[in-house]
């Protein structure tokens, strides 16, 4: 019985992945991060609250692992001073499912207040969403129905904001040709990093 009901989550998570809508948005996302951050100097800042905080700062970690300059902010810090971290040239991404989160409205607002012409991707479930109006770029996770037997707990929708996130850095990995020595340079302990440096060496 267990396994048949970890069959069923693990097919609902699949579809859900299956299912995110693909458009020229995606290119659209990373011709924007390419030309803030790799053309302007910039950087990408992500952001988002609870569970969806924790998808946006995963996705920072794995930029800036892979040659492209990333920083998570907290939306609720951000008013406490941290909104400083955001320079001119820089993206933001911000992650709401239901893109109605207060923290992430009121730090669009913020931003362009420090810096009126700053751009937003923005992935969310939602395109109406007051969020999603907000964005030069919407990314949409297709709305799954969270696995939770509530129908509450971010699951579902973490699983496609991370693949979404996944996306966006392998697409600007192939943009900017981001090659075994890159990743050397960035990732120097552990398993990845003596990986890194032989195949390195063999592409020399």
């Amino acid at each position: 019985m267990m396994n048949e009901e970890i069959s069923v989550i693990l097919k609902k998570e699949a579809d859900a992945v299956l299912n995110i809508p693909v458009s020229a948005n995606y290119q659209d996302a990373v011709t924007l991060i390419i030309e803030h951050v790799h053309q302007q100097n910039g950087k990408v800042i992500t952001s988002g609250m609870g569970k969806a905080g924790q998808i946006a700062a995963n996705i920072a970690t794995t930029f800036s692992s892979t040659g492209t300059p990333a920083f998570f902010l907290h939306p609720s810090e951000a008013q406490h001073g941290d909104l400083g971290i955001v320079c001119e040239n820089d993206i933001m991404l911000l992650i709401s499912n239901s893109g109605k989160t207060r923290e992430l409205l009121e730090l669009v607002n913020l931003a362009r207040g420090l810096h009126p012409h700053i751009q937003f991707i923005v992935i969310t479930s939602n395109p109406d969403s007051p969020l999603a109006k907000e964005a030069n770029v919407c990314l949409l996770t297709g709305a799954p129905k969270e696995v939770c037997p509530l129908g509450l707990t971010p699951t579902t929708s973490t699983t496609v904001m991370t693949v979404i996130g996944d996306i966006l850095v392998v697409s600007t990995m192939k943009r900017i040709q981001f090659t075994y020595s890159d990743y050397a340079k960035r990732h120097h302990g552990g398993y990845l990093g003596t990986i890194s440096r032989e195949q390195s060496k063999q592409k020399e």
